[in-house]
């Protein structure tokens, strides 16, 4: 195979595997519906190696593969891209994707919609491979919509819950409302570039840097600063960023392993993506970065301090995720597009390897995934165990774990940045390793440690159930059941915890020098060194104080950040373990506080009421004014009403009476002659 028909082949065999599978599905054997879309997608991880050592030494391929459609002086086309950037995010979708395909058959091995679901992550990494090997605005914005509709068959696939179906409309609605800022800025692209190519794009944007346009009334706006801030607001919504982040933790609705697969490795990175690939239009516009660093400032704090009182174990790794996204969208505020891409990979591999843990610990559970009701899980699921705690210090910035390497150089870009709100953002980065070390920990402790609390409920489940059939109470009967033990899953779900856990180990301290301070990224992300010398100053700290990744490792044991982070795990165990009563007390003592964050900020309720209850009443005015009044009351049923009264004027003249008809006549005949004597 060429390299062309390489590229080409990577995207089309996922698809393949889906139209198959979604097709076919149901006269298949069952066992059809995986082989099938692993085959598939273990191809294209394959291949996706293959074009990154292939990238490794080659010049970017930047080709057409054809064109969709020509208008005047434009043309519309589907091309490839294949830098180093796109060949790393594909080996990491594929590589995700894949062992998120092999834990599902264990997780799904009973659900009805067994080859619905493998058909659609299929799909659903077809259609991000789509976007990260563009060439072009129409393609990405292909890709972009494809893996938004896809989230949305996802998070609703248990279709009769009312819980998923209002979570995947949810989803789908927050995610238009960023997708017409996006939409906006590749309008304005067009008209002003006269290209959608990236190339083309980017090499007139230095010489449209001072371009003013007129948007309100007289007023002049930066070219740059407002297609920059549209195209930013496609990703706030993709990548859940405040105001748009409400639709990620409802997500958790759908199944884990497409939790996993949403908030590791598609939808929510693709918004990282596009702004590190727009890095040559971004770095013309101070301001929009500000807007960028800011935005990603309160999403990483914020977000985070909601985690705390989660009790859903999906839900703590769900705004775990909205943080994360906030620290990465930190980076590209700070010019270190790099480091955000470096944080996307690293985190990919631990947050997969967290979601599909606790998918194994739900499982363990029998479907109960509150916190509260778990406990030293470590005795009867090991695995699981040491996997969830791998994926846990690495979230924190647990020196040498990947995660470290990722988030503590974020934090120096924050740092060292200079952009209008970099301070604020260097204290929400800080606060924020502090709140994850406590959250996660707190996770981490209530499931893994401490006291068998599903005994309790077993115990008194036990009792209820000899209680009703001594007395044979019908009522108690059909209450809660005795449950077994919690049991460790069989290996197709231990084998990707296990090959997701290497990663999240070890990919920070190989990959971090080529990346952040090699050529890895060399023609690809476009920095200003004198206008944002943030990574500037990032590589000068390395080359002098850390030398190597283990110099790094063992600097960052005396830095604050390790310090904020050990110190939030020895709080969480000392709340959780020692002293659980003193939770309880701070939570009713700081009760207001509390209802916030219960609350949400009020982010829901002010959506619910203002623009859900807003669009309900504008819509039932239009019916009432247009639907009501005008078409059935005027129009259709006016326009009967009107013949009805000129038909019943008629009918008073057809009496039947031939005197009647014969003084008509004489009437109409007098009429007559008078018109013709005054016309003569």
């Amino acid at each position: 195979m060429t390299m062309p028909q390489i590229y080409l082949a990577i995207p089309l065999l996922p698809l393949f595997a889906a139209i198959i599978v979604g097709l076919f599905g149901k006269q298949l054997p069952r066992a059809a519906a995986h082989i099938v879309t692993i085959a598939g997608v273990a191809a294209s991880f394959g291949l996706s190696l293959y074009v990154l050592k292939d990238a490794m030494t080659s010049a970017p391929y930047n080709e057409t593969v054809y064109s969709w459609l020509k208008s005047g002086n434009f043309s519309f086309e589907i091309g490839f891209l294949i830098d180093r950037l796109s060949a790393m995010m594909m080996v990491v979708v594929t590589f995700v994707s894949l062992m998120v395909h092999i834990y599902t058959i264990g997780y799904m091995a009973d659900d009805k919609g067994y080859a619905r679901f493998f058909s659609y992550i299929s799909l659903f990494t077809f259609s991000m491979l789509m976007l990260v090997m563009s060439n072009n605005f129409m393609q990405l914005f292909f890709g972009w919509e494809a893996v938004g509709l896809v989230s949305y068959l996802l998070i609703g696939f248990w279709y009769t819950r009312p819980t998923a179906i209002y979570a995947n409309l949810k989803a789908f609605l927050v995610n238009r409302v960023g997708d017409f800022g996006f939409l906006l800025g590749i309008g304005l692209v067009l008209f002003h570039f006269g290209s959608l190519d990236y190339a083309a794009v980017f090499s007139v944007a230095p010489q449209m840097a001072d371009t003013k346009i007129s948007l309100i009334g007289n007023a002049s706006w930066s070219l740059m600063t407002v297609t920059c801030i549209l195209l930013f607001i496609g990703a706030m919504g993709k990548s859940a960023q405040v105001p748009l982040h409400v639709w990620l933790p409802d997500s958790m609705e759908g199944p884990t392993p497409i939790s996993a697969l949403i908030h590791a490795a598609t939808m929510v990175t693709a918004g990282i993506f596009m702004v590190a690939r727009m890095s040559p239009l971004f770095e013309l516009s101070s301001t929009a970065l500000s807007f960028v660093l800011i935005i990603g400032s309160i999403t990483a704090l914020f977000m985070g301090f909601l985690g705390i009182i989660q009790n859903d174990i999906k839900r703590v790794i769900a705004y775990s995720t909205l943080s994360q996204l906030g620290y990465m969208t930190v980076a590209l505020g700070a010019s270190a597009y790099s480091v955000a891409i470096f944080h996307l990979m690293t985190h990919a591999f631990f947050k997969a390897l967290l979601f599909l843990g606790a998918g194994a610990v739900i499982m363990g559970m029998h479907h109960d995934q509150d916190i509260r009701n778990m406990g030293n899980l470590k005795k009867y699921m090991p695995v699981t165990w040491i996997t969830s705690l791998i994926g846990s210090l690495a979230l924190i910035g647990t020196p040498f774990l990947s995660g470290f390497y990722s988030k503590d150089s974020i934090i120096e870009a924050a740092k060292f940045s200079t952009i209008a709100g970099s301070g604020f953002a260097y204290f929400a980065v800080l606060a924020g390793v502090f709140v994850t070390a406590f959250y996660s920990f707190r996770m981490y402790f209530l499931v893994f440690h401490g006291k068998e609390k599903w005994r309790l409920k077993k115990d008194e489940a036990e009792h209820d159930a000899h209680h009703a059939a001594a007395h044979h109470d019908e009522e108690h009967h059909h209450g809660l059941s005795p449950t077994d033990d919690p049991h460790e899953p069989g290996w197709v779900i231990k084998l990707p915890l296990i090959l997701l856990a290497i990663p999240s180990l070890l990919i920070g301290y190989f990959a971090i020098e080529p990346m952040l301070f090699g050529e890895f990224f060399k023609g690809v992300i476009f920095v200003d060194a004198g206008a944002h010398p943030a990574m500037h100053e990032l590589t000068h700290h390395w080359h002098t104080i850390f030398h190597s990744a283990a110099g790094m490792a063992l600097h960052g044991l005396m830095t604050l950040p390790f310090a904020l982070a050990a110190s939030g795990v020895g709080l969480a165990w000392f709340f959780y373990m020692k002293r659980p009563d003193i939770p309880a007390a701070i939570q009713k003592r700081f009760a207001t506080i509390n209802c916030i964050l219960e609350n949400k900020y009020g982010f829901d309720s002010f959506n619910d009421r203002v623009f859900a209850a807003g669009s309900r009443f504008i819509g039932n005015k239009l019916w009432l004014i247009g639907d009501v009044k005008i078409i059935d009351g005027a129009l259709v049923n006016g326009t009967a009403n009107l013949i009805g009264k000129l038909s019943g004027i008629v009918r008073k003249l057809q009496s039947g009476l031939i005197y009647h008809y014969a003084f008509a006549m004489i009437i109409g005949v007098f009429f007559m002659l008078s018109f013709y004597s005054l016309k003569f």
